[in-house]
């Protein structure tokens, strides 16, 4: 069986895609539709679906409406989800004014920071000191966070909010955080995923012979 990581990660993709997929009229899709979306194969995709019970049937494909609810249903996205941000630094920042999150069903409710300088209790989504992080993660009911603090903190800042109750932390910090049992970890390290890319484009574009940009090589 794939890893949970990995199935989730295709359901949410799946979810998207069926979702673009819905705003162009199409009510059916195939397998294929999906797999040249996403860059997988048709295999996969009907492998993924029938593990889940998602069926479809040769002829007709799959209804798109049935797919999104259900997988909606296994994802628990029928249910609005509250996030908090704790750091509201750049990054936490350009977060806070992203407006894509409530397509997604995902309500930023507060940002937290430590500068006073930051704070902005009467914006549209407050930005709040971390001292009130308690109370408003009781009140609004608050499972999920992501953490955009510097790395000197961020482990003490994952140990506080796994204690207050913080079940998923998207991990925005250099410093790579291990999950726990309480708590699942996403890290997303932006300048190793750039140099990532640019090592990746490097190799994969290297320029043949004879192409523009090919580095001639001299004899020893």
């Amino acid at each position: 069986m794939p890893h949970p990581r990995e199935l989730v990660n295709r359901l949410t993709r799946y979810k998207n895609a069926l979702e673009k997929l819905k705003a162009t009229g199409l009510a059916r899709i195939f397998s294929d539709n999906l797999a040249d979306m996403l860059g997988i194969s048709a295999p996969l995709v009907r492998k993924d679906f029938s593990h889940f019970g998602l069926a479809g049937h040769k002829r007709g494909g799959y209804r798109v409406d049935d797919l999104l609810a259900q997988i909606n249903r296994l994802l628990g996205g029928e249910e609005p989800q509250n996030v908090i941000i704790v750091g509201c630094g750049k990054i936490g920042t350009a977060l806070l004014n992203y407006t894509g999150f409530s397509r997604q069903r995902i309500r930023i409710v507060a940002g937290f920071d430590s500068n006073p300088a930051k704070l902005d209790p009467h914006a549209p989504i407050p930005i709040l000191h971390i001292s009130q992080l308690p109370d408003i993660i009781a009140a609004q009911n608050v499972r999920f966070a992501i953490l955009a603090v510097p790395e000197a903190v961020a482990a003490d800042m994952v140990e506080t909010l796994i204690r207050l109750g913080i079940r998923g932390i998207l991990n925005f910090t250099p410093m790579p955080l291990k999950e726990t049992p309480e708590c699942v970890i996403h890290n997303i390290n932006i300048a190793l995923e750039l140099e990532n890319l640019i090592h990746l484009a490097r190799f994969v574009l290297r320029p043949t012979k004879g192409e523009p940009g090919e580095t001639r090589r001299t004899r020893a």
